[in-house]
């Protein structure tokens, strides 16, 4: 079995490594012999080689501080290293001379720890147990995050240590202890100016809320904004999705809703939305929500934090998913803990009945899919001389199950047989999780993306004129949606730039997003295949080009089905094809691909002649059973779902509140908030 090469990245940390430790050895060396221009050359590639390491290879500091040679350690050992070499130089009697720097370089090296203490307590200040997003959060004396240099030691040891370091060289070059003296003294300087600066920070009317404030004020904005209903989210960066695709639906309903967060990071995931958004990392702060208004919390997902949230007995909890599949995870035994399901429709019902993992049929609600709203429905064969096929294949997923994803065993087949066919026109959605736990997953999705390069620069295409559109309204999108932050801005520093939105920001939003969806299209040259892993275009967006779908069994096709377009599902299951049908419902009106693509060329015929599409009826029938009617909307649904649920809390809140007052000693009615209709 050959053994493989390591990766370009592994050689230049490698390399990186290799020229540090070299110029310390080389360092070491001509401060012993002594030799002054192997002792400045070393010195030189030493500090440009700490710059690359800050600028280019962060994980190479991460190691060198788990190896306890940190920038502290390497920075003393590259100043003492030059006092030697100083004092190996010329008479003996150098020690009385050099003393009084060495003391000085003591010094600094005494503040710079001094810094750090400070500038940790200032990090602390600026730690609010609350974090917020569009809300007007001035009153907790919000300001800008300190200078990066005074909060990262790396940063600050090189700067305000390079003077003395420089010094030292240069009294080793020309022999002058003078030149020393004054690159120290200017370290001190800035030492001193830097340790100044952070202490002004933590005077009481310069640093934020201290904690109780924060609390106070939170309190005072629950019980001024009366939130109803939140979206309820906690997981890792990757999966903001998850919490993405609900803003539209939660935007349009009624009452005040809130989305709760519980990871800081998170706050800067969730999308451009006018919400109101709280992160509340603290399980004592998320207990707060117990004594608002809020009624209702919607949860797109289950995480280690969920259970939290679900010992507030004053809020009714619904689980609505991220999206339905056929997958078990669709139908997971946690959902039982939620006081209602909501699905799309009864296939969702029935697959959760079959399951038989706790969940009672009286609470799961069918609602629709309000996201799929804006999907267009099926409008005939494609326009033109080009078919636009979507692939757009799931993850792998956490059970090893080889039928989860097709990237890995037919990935690269249904590609090529696409490519082959030179009326296509290819879209190529990986799902973002893609390699994230199989790694032949990661390397079969970077073959698929060359594939797709290989084939543009055989087929290459001219630019449309309407380019300079297209960057118009990325320009005006990016200004609404996007907040621009200074570097090293802290999340206070956002929450003062993130404050309540203007009116009207959200319309905007939405209209700049449909130009430039229609601009990005427009845009492409004529037949170019895309490979599309931003945010943008949005997977509905792709939908709305496309006239065919290839993914796997996953929520994607359940989504898909709202345009009644055709659509193929390939089989890397293992199981003989009547067997697969059988075992995913889902997959009733789809073709079904073998992963050696044979089933390609057919299924292209098949869409672009609907005379010989035999499904048509099947994917109006499925989607009915998978998306509910189409009247009333999935909005609408929606909305009458979280307002029947409102209800069912308030009236637990009024249960409650009559048993409590009749119990000696215990909270009162007028003591638990009275939740707005």
């Amino acid at each position: 079995m050959p053994v493989p090469l390591p990766r370009p990245q592994a050689l230049l940390k490698g390399l990186v490594t290799v020229v540090l430790a070299a110029a310390f050895a080389a360092q070491a060396v001509a401060a012993l012999l002594p030799d002054v221009p192997l002792l400045i050359a070393a010195t030189v590639v030493s500090l440009a080689t700490e710059g690359v390491l800050y600028r280019w290879q962060r994980g190479v500091l991460s190691l060198f501080a788990k190896s306890h040679a940190d920038i502290s350690v390497r920075h003393v050992l590259r100043d003492l290293l030059l006092v030697v070499a100083l004092l190996r130089l010329g008479e003996q009697d150098r020690e009385t001379v050099y003393a009084p720097l060495v003391a000085g370089l003591l010094v600094f090296y005494v503040l710079h720890c001094a810094i750090q203490a400070v500038s940790v307590l200032v990090r602390r200040t600026r730690t609010l147990p609350v974090v917020t997003r569009n809300i007007d959060a001035s009153a907790l004396r919000l300001s800008p995050a300190p200078s990066v240099l005074l909060c990262r030691p790396g940063h600050r040891l090189l700067v305000f240590g390079l003077p003395a370091t420089a010094g030292l060289l240069a009294s080793a070059l020309g022999d002058r202890p003078v030149y020393a003296a004054a690159g120290i003294a200017l370290s001190l300087a800035l030492g001193l100016t830097g340790l100044g600066a952070l202490l002004l920070r933590l005077l009481p009317g310069r640093r934020p809320a201290d904690e109780q404030e924060v609390l106070d004020w939170f309190d005072a904005w629950l019980a001024d904004y009366r939130p109803t209903v939140g979206l309820y989210f906690s997981g890792g960066a990757a999966s903001a999705y998850q919490a993405n695709m609900w803003l539209a639906p939660l935007a349009g309903l009624e009452g005040r809703p809130v989305i709760v967060l519980r990871e800081r990071f998170m706050v800067q995931k969730i999308a451009a939305t006018d919400i109101p958004i709280v992160c509340l990392p603290k399980v004592s702060t998320l207990m707060r929500l117990e004594h608002s208004t809020l009624q209702v919390l919607i949860h797109p997902s289950n995480s280690g934090k969920t259970s939290q949230v679900l010992r507030i007995p004053t809020i009714k909890h619904t689980f609505v998913n991220h999206g339905e599949s056929d997958k078990l995870s669709s139908c997971n035994p946690y959902a039982k803990a939620y006081d209602e399901v909501w699905v799309a429709g009864p296939a969702a019902r029935e697959r959760y009945a079959l399951a038989e993992v706790g969940v009672e049929d009286k609470d799961v609600v069918e609602t629709g899919r309000p996201q799929l709203d804006g999907v267009l429905p099926y409008a005939g064969p494609p326009a033109g001389s080009r078919t636009t096929v979507l692939y757009a294949p799931t993850w792998e997923g956490w059970d090893g199950n080889p039928g989860n994803t097709s990237v890995i065993a037919a990935g690269e087949n249904l590609v090529r047989a696409l490519l082959a066919d030179p009326g296509v026109r290819l879209l190529y959605k990986p799902h973002p999780l893609t390699g994230s736990v199989d790694p032949r997953a990661g390397a079969a999705d970077l073959r698929i993306r060359e594939l797709i390069r290989a084939a543009n620069r055989e087929r290459p295409g001219a630019h449309p004129s309407d380019s300079a559109e297209l960057a118009r309204c990325a320009a005006e999108l990016d200004r609404l949606t996007t907040s621009v932050f200074r570097t090293g801005a802290d999340t206070v520093e956002r929450m003062l730039v993130q404050s309540a939105p203007e009116p009207g920001r959200a319309e905007a939003v939405a209209r700049a997003t449909a130009a430039w969806e229609e601009a990005y299209w427009a845009s492409l040259p004529e037949g170019e295949h895309q490979i599309i892993t931003d945010a943008r275009p949005a997977l509905y967006s792709c939908f709305n080009v496309a006239d065919l779908l290839i993914s796997d069994v996953s929520s994607v096709i359940s989504d898909f089905l709202a345009s009644e377009k055709p659509y193929a599902v390939a089989n890397t299951s293992g199981l003989p094809e009547d067997a697969f049908r059988a075992a995913f419902p889902t997959v009733v009106a789809a073709t079904v691909l073998t992963p050696d693509a044979a089933g390609v060329p057919g299924l292209l015929e098949a869409v672009r002649h609907p005379e010989r599409d035999e499904l048509a009826g099947a994917r109006a029938e499925l989607k009915l059973r998978l998306l509910g009617p189409a009247e009333p909307s999935s909005q609408e649904r929606f909305n009458d779902a979280v307002r029947a649920l409102c209800g069912e809390a308030r009236d637990h809140r009024v249960r409650v509140a009559e048993r409590l007052a009749a119990v000696p000693g215990q909270r009162t009615a007028t003591e638990i908030p009275t939740a707005p209709r």
